[in-house]
């Protein structure tokens, strides 16, 4: 998906807020942890899969290329839950791009 084709600006105020918010915190953003657990993976892909996920400094990815690797019928009971999934999915996909803190010592 090239950045024209975004429903909003990966860098804007839905996106990633100027580039403050990458990864995780562009994807939790988009829930209300007092109202929307628990949430379906499947549900939530249906409603933001087109979003842009900015990932590091030169990568956006869409919010469906993140979940690619969680079952749709997966059901996160609440933040925990939900941020465990998508780190693992992450992981496995090569969409981690964090290196600890130790990387930058």
């Amino acid at each position: 998906m090239s950045d024209t084709d975004w429903p909003h600006d990966p860098d804007g105020e839905q996106g990633s807020e100027g580039r403050r918010k990458y990864g995780h915190a562009v994807l939790a953003k988009k829930i209300d942890e007092s109202e929307d657990f628990p949430v379906r993976a499947g549900d939530y892909v249906d409603e933001y899969g087109d979003h842009p996920v900015r990932l590091d400094d030169e990568t956006v990815v869409s919010v469906a290329d993140v979940f690619e690797g969680i079952d749709d019928d997966e059901t996160f009971e609440d933040f925990v839950a939900f941020h465990e999934a998508v780190g693992r999915a992450m992981r496995d996909s090569g969409l981690w791009t964090y290196e600890g803190s130790r990387a930058f010592a």
